[in-house]
């Protein structure tokens, strides 16, 4: 499914991030997945929220840096190879990965993946 991602840029500052994570806490934003990647001097954080507009706007209104982009999440097969099907599929497919993360909340037996690819609606036909 398509689903819309929050990044925001983050000072690589202690307590930065905890400083973002208590804005949304006290605006009743739950992360649902999440994951940084750092620089010398700051961080993205991309990351699933319940209700990514409002996050977004809440947070800048507090100073970050944010904006959202749109992603795909799959199920996968939670054991070995269910990742890579995905993956030669868009492979196959010429589709291009971004990057890619999962998320804790999933059904039993199968995790939840989510991808930034070069063509999401593309993506999600082949993935069915």
């Amino acid at each position: 499914m398509l689903v819309k991602q929050m990044s925001v840029f983050v000072e690589n500052t202690t307590g930065r991030l905890a400083d973002l994570t208590g804005v949304l806490a006290a605006n009743g934003i739950d992360i649902i997945a999440c994951t940084i990647a750092d620089t010398v001097d700051f961080g993205i954080l991309r990351c699933i929220v319940e209700d990514p507009e409002k996050a977004t706007e809440i947070l800048k209104e507090h100073g970050f840096t944010a904006s959202i982009t749109e992603v795909i999440a799959v199920s996968a097969e939670d054991k070995p190879g269910g990742l890579d099907k995905i993956l030669r599929s868009l492979a196959e497919a010429e589709i291009g990965v971004d990057y890619i993360y999962s998320t804790i909340r999933s059904k039993e037996g199968e995790a939840i993946i989510i991808m930034k690819v070069a063509d999401p609606k593309k993506a999600l036909s082949i993935l069915g």
